[in-house]
């Protein structure tokens, strides 16, 4: 983990969007699609997976600092 707790801002910095991007082209939202890939982790590459559980992880993370 980053030093300063900073590891979300360095983690989504290298490519804003791209993951985003990815799933508008597959048709889904950012969510359907991170579950589709996390469901599947053999049919989509090593980064893609890595992005779709980063994506799942800041989804847990902002429902926990709204409720």
């Amino acid at each position: 983990m980053a030093e300063g707790g900073k590891w979300i801002q360095e983690a989504t910095s290298k490519h804003p969007g791209a993951f985003s991007k990815k799933a508008e082209e597959a048709g889904m939202s950012t969510a359907e699609y991170a579950a589709k890939v996390t469901a599947n982790p053999d049919e989509y590459d090593p980064k893609t997976v890595k992005q779709a559980n980063l994506a799942k992880t800041l989804t847990k993370l902002r429902k926990k600092k709204k409720g």
